[in-house]
């Protein structure tokens, strides 16, 4: 959003209403949303909207009241323009001072030509064989590649269950008992009670 003023004199209950909500869907997905003002009263930057973009972003203000609206704390004030700026993150207990840079609309331009000229890698093919296990003949499942393992941690231990086999062999509940059913096919094992 490029001025926020704007749209909080369009209608300030619902844009309120509506970021916030924006903001809070983007922080679950991973989505990074940025909006500026030229104008940080609190009318604009209210303490919900605050509340809801924990990591800010201030350039040089005119007053120290600018700067605690938009940081809470004062400085801004004092920052000297042309990419001077104070930076908030989320975990910070002061801001930080950083230096932006300016890159003006031509050279964005000539990066995105760039970009875009450079020769493109064609993608290898990739040849995905899917995996069907069968069952050995007079088996009902087919053999786990961990089998061997199990027999082993079996031989080794007078009596063994499916939760043990998860938490020595690390795998979930599903392939365990898969496992257990054929130790006990194979009277290796039975399960505990």
């Amino acid at each position: 959003i490029d001025e926020l003023a704007d749209l909080m004199m369009a209608g300030f209950d619902e844009v309120e209403h509506i970021l916030c909500r924006l903001a809070q869907l983007a922080r679950a997905t991973g989505i990074h949303l940025v909006v500026a003002t030229q104008r940080p009263s609190v009318d604009v930057v209210t303490g919900l909207i605050k509340a809801n973009f924990p990591t800010r972003i201030s350039f040089a203000v005119t007053s120290q009241v600018d700067s605690r609206t938009i940081l809470d704390s004062g400085g801004a004030e004092k920052l000297l323009g042309r990419g001077d700026m104070l930076y908030m993150p989320t975990e910070a207990a002061k801001p930080k001072r950083l230096q932006g840079c300016f890159v003006s609309d031509t050279e964005v331009e000539r990066l995105v030509y760039f970009w875009g000229s450079q020769k493109k890698e064609e993608a290898a093919q990739l040849k995905v064989e899917e995996f069907v296990p069968t069952a050995a003949p007079g088996k009902e499942f087919p053999e786990d590649p961990l089998l061997e393992a199990a027999k082993q941690l079996a031989q080794e231990h007078k009596h063994i269950s499916t939760s043990y086999l998860q938490r020595r062999l690390r795998i979930g509940y599903p392939r365990a008992a898969r496992i257990m059913d054929q130790l006990e096919q194979e009277g290796i094992t039975r399960e505990e009670e």
